[in-house]
């Protein structure tokens, strides 16, 4: 099981990531990393389950969202994005709709709308 990671870690690594990109630099990878994992960390507080797999390579995926789960091979509902579009999705900096329609999001399956259960607000 991964390491729970802490509000304060969480937050600060939030904070670090944010203020990179408002300076038009790349943020750190280990801050990237920090925290693209608390937010899915938090998805998977708020919307607990085994029903759609969310992806944010290379950092981290999580299982979220009750129904009925799969027990091998790829899920049936997945969703996948890169960590800048993760981050301003999860923090409500972004809509899912725009995302999507700007093709930085792929999603298959039939729960694989996050819309719901976004922004998670650290």
């Amino acid at each position: 099981m991964a390491r729970k990671i802490s509000t304060d870690d969480g937050r600060t690594a939030l904070a670090a990531v944010t203020a990179a990109r408002e300076a038009g630099a790349v943020p750190a990878r280990a801050d990237e990393a920090t925290a693209s994992r608390y937010l899915l960390q938090l998805l998977a507080e708020k919307a607990p389950g085994r029903t759609v797999e969310v992806r944010v390579p290379p950092h981290g995926a999580a299982q979220i969202i009750e129904g009925p789960r799969h027990t091998r091979g790829t899920p049936p509902n997945v969703v996948e994005m890169d960590p800048a579009t993760w981050i301003a999705l999860a923090t409500g900096s972004e809509k899912w709709a725009d995302a999507a329609a700007q093709g930085r999001i792929n999603a298959s399956g039939v729960r694989a709308d996050l819309s719901p259960v976004l922004p998670v607000r650290p």
